[in-house]
């Protein structure tokens, strides 16, 4: 191996690489493209966010979900107030949609109970079952054999017969 390099062939970099400072007399569009769009589109923007934030924070709202009025029952509508009727469909909807997940949630817990307990099921989720039952039996006497275009006038008319039925049972048990 020789002693000596060739200097020319392997060239020692800089140590520091010089930076081209560009001056010329032009200055630089872009720079007064990017301060003239901060004033005009930016800063009111943004002056705008922080007064719809400084609002928002003094009226904190903890509910997540959307909170209706209760409003009367179709049986409580007087006749011909078109309204009414829509305002009744509306909530018998949303209380129909509500006990549907009353009855999702306890059929949830029960199929948990179930998967903890194992073989012991009967005896530990004794109460789960009947909880079960009872929230299916009440929802299928007030929403069964509706159908899928089942409306609150329907419902109101399948408990009338209800009522109807139970007053007619109760006249034969006393006779």
């Amino acid at each position: 191996m020789p002693e000596d390099h060739d200097w020319e062939a392997y060239k020692v970099p800089p140590t520091r690489t010089p930076v081209s400072d560009r001056t010329t007399s032009v200055p630089n569009p872009v720079n007064y493209f990017q301060s003239a769009f901060s004033y005009v589109f930016d800063t009111p923007v943004s002056f705008v966010r922080e007064l719809i934030e400084r609002f928002q924070s003094k009226n904190k709202s903890y509910y997540y979900h959307q909170k209706f009025r209760r409003v009367p029952d179709l049986s409580e509508c007087l006749e011909g107030d078109y309204l009414c009727y829509y305002e009744a469909e509306a909530q018998w909807r949303r209380d129909r949609m509500v006990d549907q997940e009353i009855v999702e949630i306890v059929r949830e817990r029960m199929a948990a109970c179930k998967q903890r307990e194992g073989p012991n099921q009967f005896q530990n989720c004794a109460k789960e079952m009947e909880l079960l039952a009872q929230v299916t039996k009440a929802y299928q006497d007030r929403y069964g054999d509706l159908g899928f275009h089942g409306n609150a006038r329907k419902c109101l008319m399948k408990q009338k017969h209800r009522m109807m039925e139970e007053r007619k049972a109760a006249q034969e048990q006393q006779q």
